[in-house]
């Protein structure tokens, strides 16, 4: 990992910015490249849909995917077109394609056109990542509207379920369906009540769809990280509170979308989980309570 090249500090600078946010404009930038990481056809000519591919712990998964030989699509907001765009490059730069589907997953129709448009262009989809997320720290209850307790559900388990509901129709034996949760859906979060929620339904979700897909032979698993440095946290915290992001780990620091991919990776591949379906890995910088 080049995770020495950023921080071993215990903090990060103070940083806001607007929703849906923008990596590019994120200092220091989160690290995705992992240049230690050696390809090893894991996934070769498999193709993969990514859900909030565009920036953080799925772009740093598109070019995992993509350096183990797996073509990516990818699902991202219109506003983060240039994230986009940098990620697809990303992945093209590792030999393979790069398919980019702007929409939103809250739209059941959206995810049923993003799936036929990877058909389209890839003719199979062979793995599926729910990653696309929505949070906004609120200090009490009643601070959450009824809006936003909706759209933090409809974008963080109701776009993992229609997203999974349309790829089922194309996915065969062997195919893999990876969602991410977090530690908040382990342990819950007194400022982030509402994403805490739609995590551990998330990882319900995992479980339950694991055991209802075994007889198909396409397994369900989760990655559950901890505090990673992502876009999320800029646009949905005060700028004191993202400048401590994951000092309070034992390792002191947020850990980087990069750090998280290889797990993903191990989920996706036949050769490394064949036998796992419906867990959940936690990614943690350390902790061991989730």
């Amino acid at each position: 990992m080049s995770v020495k090249q950023n921080q071993s500090l215990d903090t990060m600078p103070p940083q806001t910015q607007s929703k849906p946010g923008l990596e590019s404009e994120m200092h220091p930038r989160p690290l995705y490249k992992a240049p230690s990481y050696r390809g090893s056809d894991k996934l070769l000519n498999q193709v993969a849909l990514i859900t909030g591919g565009d920036s953080g712990i799925g772009r740093a998964v598109s070019v995992l995917f993509a350096r183990e030989g797996a073509d990516v699509a990818i699902v991202y907001l219109p506003e983060e077109q240039k994230d986009a765009e940098e990620t697809a490059e990303a992945i093209k730069s590792e030999g393979r394609s790069a398919l980019l589907l702007p929409g939103d997953v809250t739209h059941p129709e959206f995810c049923a056109s993003a799936v036929e448009m990877t058909m389209e262009r890839f003719g199979k989809l062979d793995i599926l990542v729910n990653n696309a997320a929505y949070q906004q720290t609120k200090n009490r209850l009643e601070d959450i509207s009824n809006d936003e307790w909706e759209l933090t559900f409809r974008t963080n388990i109701f776009g993992y379920f229609y997203m999974a509901k349309s790829a089922l129709k194309y996915m065969k034996e062997g195919s893999s369906i990876i969602n991410c949760g977090s530690r908040t859906g382990l342990e819950g979060s007194k400022l982030l009540i509402d994403y805490a929620s739609t995590k551990g339904a998330i990882h319900a979700f995992t479980k339950s769809l694991a055991l209802n897909l075994a007889d198909r032979k396409i397994r369900v698993n989760c990655v559950s990280p901890g505090p990673i440095w992502t876009v999320l946290q800029p646009v949905s915290k005060p700028a004191k509170a993202v400048a401590e992001h994951g000092a309070k780990t034992p390792m002191k620091r947020p850990g980087q979308p990069e750090e998280v991919a290889p797990a993903f990776v191990f989920f996706a591949s036949n050769a490394d989980s064949s036998y796992i379906s419906g867990e959940i890995i936690n990614v943690l910088g350390g902790e061991t309570t989730a």
